[in-house]
């Protein structure tokens, strides 16, 4: 419950500061801009919503009172904008001139010596070609479960900390941060090739995590640290690595090589990058090999013991500090991979990558039952589904809020969590 009053307040600041789509966006963090208007007889159109993409690089913006935007992009010659004509007025469309193109909603936008480029549309009356919200519905469950599982690897990490330590590891999101920046050091810095940088990633993450355990949390478990003082450290901990990676880094977005491969046709007008579609294999393949060595292997079957009831497995002669070891390990090796495969995802790598899912990750840990791996994939899955899915009928700024909302009314009705189960307290 401790964890759900958490993520309820974090989810209350967090509305708080969430900016509210504008008719500027990116403008300060990038040098470069593409700017426009949208009107009709010379009348502005508001609310209209663009999208701006190229080079892994993605962006949507709204048109103001006066039918104005304004969209900062990073370095790169050519860039694709994108109307979005289902949200003109009825009878409405865009119109190509000269008749030759048949998607006149779409135009490609090229940056000039002077750092930005004007894009404007020419709207009439006519029909629109907009895809169908079945076609739309599908492929944002297609989404979701991939966010979904890419979700999953990071919160079965942290559920398995939770279940051997009794931590809620809010720097658990900084180790998202740093499988995805390992990965961008070894192959954009250094030129390796991505196929080697990302398993590299996960080894260097799962070193990491071995550090934080011997060099921090065991000496302070040894002391005798308590839970709520373990917790207030791991806040401590994500603030440092955050602004550390700030400042090494920068506070701009960056890619990894491939993060603009093309789409691939499924069925209808729904399809799938190839990165996408790459993550979504490489998550349940890594989430089969995970469940085989929880379920079968002696050393998952003690983590799971000492998951139950950590004294009765000391008793019963299991190596406690070697189990909670291997956790931190593993936790840590999944956050790196889950941090590359959210890279993708965004796309981008940003200092603060991993704080923008932290509440999801938390969400989907106790929607499915704190401290069981299985139920914290469950709870991602569909926390994932929720988010990509609640854009169709709510604004994209509050996507998230879906997926706390499920969150609290599940745990209204079963507060141990889908796959938890209840406990006696007192």
């Amino acid at each position: 419950m401790l964890v759900a009053l958490i993520v309820a307040l974090s989810a209350a600041f967090s509305l708080m500061a969430m900016p509210a789509m504008a008719d500027e966006v990116n403008v300060d963090e990038y040098d470069n801009s593409i700017i426009g208007n949208v009107k009709l007889n010379s009348e502005p159109l508001e609310g209209v919503l663009l999208t701006v993409s190229g080079g892994g690089y993605e962006v949507e913006v709204a048109t103001d009172a006066d039918g104005r935007w304004k969209v900062g992009v990073p370095d790169g010659d050519e860039f694709s904008v994108t109307l979005d004509e289902s949200t003109l007025p009825d009878g409405i469309a865009v119109i190509d001139e000269t008749g030759e193109d048949d998607t006149p909603n779409v135009k490609e936008a090229m940056i000039g010596p002077s750092g930005s480029t004007v894009m404007n549309f020419f709207i009439g009356r006519g029909e629109r070609n907009v895809t169908s919200f079945f076609d739309q519905f599908v492929e944002r469950i297609v989404n979701g479960v991939n966010f979904g599982l890419m979700l999953g690897l990071a919160a079965i990490g942290i559920s398995l900390v939770y279940g051997t330590t009794g931590l809620s590891n809010f720097a658990h999101a900084e180790m998202v941060t740093f499988g995805a920046v390992m990965a961008l050091i070894v192959s954009v810095d250094l030129g390796w090739p991505v196929w080697i940088a990302i398993p590299l990633a996960v080894l260097l993450s799962a070193g990491f995590g071995w550090t934080l355990d011997a060099g921090l949390w065991k000496p302070l478990r040894k002391k005798g640290v308590g839970i709520v003082q373990l917790m207030i450290v791991s806040i401590g901990l994500s603030l440092a690595l955050r602004y550390t990676f700030q400042y090494f880094r920068g506070g701009g977005t960056e890619q990894l090589p491939g993060s603009d491969s093309p789409d691939i046709p499924l069925f209808g007008s729904v399809s799938l990058s190839q990165t996408n579609m790459i993550s979504m294999v490489v998550s349940i393949v890594v989430i089969v090999i995970f469940a085989w060595w929880l379920v079968k292997t002696k050393i998952g079957k003690a983590t799971r013991a000492v998951s139950d009831n950590p004294s009765l497995a000391a008793a019963s002669g299991i190596d406690v500090d070697q189990v909670v070891r291997v956790v931190w390990i593993l936790a840590a090796a999944m956050a790196g991979l889950a941090g590359v495969l959210w890279a993708y995802f965004r796309p981008g790598i940003r200092w603060d990558m991993g704080a923008q899912i932290l509440l999801l990750v938390f969400a989907a840990v106790t929607l499915g039952g704190l401290g069981t791996a299985f139920g914290a994939l469950v709870g991602s899955i569909i926390v994932g589904v929720l988010v990509e899915t609640s854009s169709l009928f709510i604004p994209s700024d509050l996507k998230y809020v879906g997926a706390l909302v499920v969150l609290i009314v599940i745990l209204l009705f079963r507060p141990q969590g889908i796959l938890g189960r209840k406990e006696r307290i007192g």
